[in-house]
């Protein structure tokens, strides 16, 4: 049987130098080069007479030569090839740009195979850099074709050449991957025809079954990977934390009313941590909905009852910022609260491990600090780790295995529909938070185009002045020096700091922070900001997590047209966070695509994270919409939960019914099954 994890570099025609594309795209070795599916196809079979064609159409045909082949050399880097063709309906004028090979490959009286686009000129028909065949000699026409999302220095063609050769290596080699039983049930076909029909499909009908046998089995490894995780999980006898500890102490105590979301949340809590179970769950919320002070009480019920509490960030701004509103709210009920950061003092940290192995700090709030060997509980009880999808599986082992089975929460801002959720993390419960605070003002969010820069410009002028800060995001971070990259247009973030700061807001203090900077400067510049010393921060998508600046009343995106729609709701949720009408400014390209404009319309619409994420759902398919940063959720590399919401909920039953019947898949017709669920978990982990 074939390796599928030899390295990608020893498939014919990929070599030393493509090899550094392909890895660009993450495909490393024979395996994800053969899951590498196409984003969409080119059906190329059907031959058009030309008089049929619409302008505008992509489309086959089957013509004469009946000119020679013309090159005209009109500057020094350009040359032009022309040439006419005919069938029996009528003619068309075919023109290549720096093409010039074609003079030899195309003779006056042969037939040939094109395809391109129509379009109408003055008086004729053409298509620009149509691809062509020999009668006979198809490769380009006369099927349907893949197209791959391909980056810079990757042709379609070349992609397609690799993985003809991937499919060619492992025919008759490659080991089934689903039960006999499954593909006889389900009426799936098998992996290796699956695979060559996904990508070079015969027909529309054989593409169909090919997804639909490759769909069902990522969405049947997930769900029964998840099934043994919950199961994990429901084994281990958890902490009882003492009924007599009443939640209600901290609420009535607070400054302001919970919402009923808030109340229904924390009852769910109150519930888990009573009972001899572990608790484990997803606490999800919208940007300012109040998950922080649903973890404060959380932790007020478990230290109370006699354990410690650990509280991890991602960022050590939102590690200070929990801390501050930690010791505002539970140090009068005398409670002991402390903060470890990468930063913190030697003298410092010494006496925070002493104080906690001791089990006199009660609340340790801190960054991935907290995972080191060196950080030991005397009686951990909770562990709250606030934005999961910044943190890997293994992460947040390590930290829960710093207790005995302590109660675990997880909190996240990035909205997830609440189905998928159910679905994608099964091996967790599920709150939610689905209403704001009612002193929470709407943020007013505008899509502009270019020419309303200086209204903008006055705009952001006139509440700087008025005492308020801005926020600038744009995509990059530094110029490419390659002029051939197609985000070479996009400007950098240094370069809009010299902009902002020369140009356009000389009488203002810009800083800029970004992700390749130290923590340490980072977290001097986020301290600056929050203090006034800076008006306008210009940045990456580094501030998109938690960060909490009240004087801050406006964001900026610039190329908003490039970002997804939860990136963009995660983005204005920085503003808004204090007693000031808060704007979010989206500027975007007016000739974007349909979906860049939809994106627009969408944030302008409405500030509902979860309507704003079921619509990127729509937009994006999974793949993209969970994104390879989102540690720890599941990457799709064929389903699109959006599309595919109807087999998800089949294949979950699917993988129930296999549970019940075999829990721990140790039977031997599950032999296969066992594999991919071994498989999946082995790559959760190393996320």
């Amino acid at each position: 049987m074939v390796d599928l994890n030899q390295n990608v570099q020893y498939v014919k025609t990929v070599g030393p130098t493509k090899v550094k594309y392909l890895n660009n795209l993450n495909i490393y070795t024979l395996g994800d080069l053969l899951t590498y599916f196409p984003r969409e196809y080119e059906d190329r079979s059907n031959i058009k007479p030309i008089a049929s064609i619409q302008v505008g159409e992509e489309a086959t045909i089957e013509a004469r030569v009946v000119s020679e082949v013309s090159i005209n050399r009109i500057r020094k880097n350009m040359v032009i090839l022309k040439t006419i063709v005919e069938d029996n309906t009528g003619r068309c004028m075919l023109t290549w740009f720096n093409q010039t090979y074609i003079k030899l490959r195309i003779k006056r009286g042969e037939t040939y195979r094109f395809f391109g686009k129509l379009t109408k000129e003055v008086n004729h028909f053409e298509m620009h850099n149509p691809v062509f065949d020999e009668i006979g000699k198809e490769r380009n026409t006369g099927k349907i074709m893949p197209i791959y999302p391909t980056t810079y220095g990757l042709s379609q063609s070349a992609i397609r050449v690799a993985v003809e050769n991937a499919l060619a290596s492992i025919k008759g080699e490659i080991k089934e991957t689903l039960p006999e039983y499954l593909l006889k049930e389900y009426n799936l076909s098998g992996i290796e025809n699956s695979l060559n029909e996904i990508h070079f499909p015969t027909s529309k009908d054989k593409r169909l079954e090919a997804r639909k046998r490759l769909v069902f089995e990522e969405l049947l490894t997930m769900q029964l990977t998840l099934l043994e995780l919950k199961g994990k999980n429901e084994e281990h006898t958890g902490i009882s934390f003492n009924k007599n500890v009443k939640m209600s102490d901290v609420i009535n105590s607070l400054p302001f009313k919970l919402t009923k979301a808030q109340l229904k949340v924390l009852e769910e809590i109150d519930n888990d941590m009573e009972k001899n179970k572990q608790m484990n769950r997803l606490l999800q919320g919208d940007v300012g909905s109040g998950k922080t002070v649903v973890a404060m009480i959380s932790a007020y019920k478990a230290v109370k009852s006699g354990y410690q509490v650990a509280i991890m960030a991602p960022t050590a701004i939102l590690a200070v910022q929990h801390f501050e509103e930690f010791k505002k709210i539970l140090e009068p009920f005398e409670i002991k609260i402390e903060l470890l950061l990468g930063s913190t003092k030697p003298k410092k940290r010494k006496e925070i491990l002493a104080d906690l192995a001791s089990g006199k700090i009660d609340i340790l709030i801190g960054t991935h600090a907290l995972l080191t060997e060196n950080v030991l509980f005397n009686k951990l009880g909770l562990v709250v780790t606030d934005e999961q999808h910044r943190f890997g599986v293994k992460q947040r082992e390590t930290i829960i295995a710093k207790g005995l089975n302590p109660d675990v929460l997880v909190m996240t801002a990035t909205p997830i529909p609440r189905t998928l959720a159910l679905i994608l993390y099964g091996d967790l419960d599920i709150s939610i938070i689905d209403e704001l605070p009612p002193n929470r003002k709407k943020i007013e969010t505008y899509a502009v185009t270019k020419r309303m820069e200086q209204r903008v410009n006055e705009f952001v002028r006139k509440n700087i002045n008025e005492g308020r800060q801005a926020y600038v995001v744009c995509p990059l971070v530094e110029e490419k020096e390659d002029d051939e990259d197609k985000n070479a247009d996009l400007k950098a973030v240094k370069k809009w700091t010299q902009i902002y700061q020369d140009e356009i807001f000389p009488e203002y203090k810009v800083a800029c922070i970004y992700g390749k900077m130290k923590q340490k400067e980072k977290d001097e510049v986020m301290e600056n900001f929050k203090n006034g010393k800076i008006n306008i921060l210009i940045s990456t998508t580094v501030i998109e997590v938690g960060v909490n600046v009240p004087n801050a009343s406006i964001m900026i995106v610039e190329n908003a047209d490039r970002f997804g729609l939860a990136q963009l709701h995660q983005l204005r949720g920085r503003v808004g966070r204090g007693e000031y009408q808060s704007y979010c400014i989206l500027k975007y390209n007016s000739n974007s695509g349909e979906i860049g404009k939809e994106r627009m319309k969408t944030m302008q619409e409405t500030n509902d994270g979860f309507v704003i994420a079921e619509k990127d759902l729509e937009l994006r398919g999974t793949g993209e919409f969970f994104g390879t940063r989102q540690h720890g959720l599941p990457e799709f590399k064929i389903a699109n939960l959006f599309v595919d919401m109807p087999m998800l909920k089949s294949v979950q039953s699917v993988a129930l019914k296999i549970e019940a019947e075999d829990s721990g898949l140790k039977l031997e017709k599950n032999k296969e099954l066992r594999e991919l669920v071994n498989k999946k978990l082995k790559q959760s982990i190393s996320l």
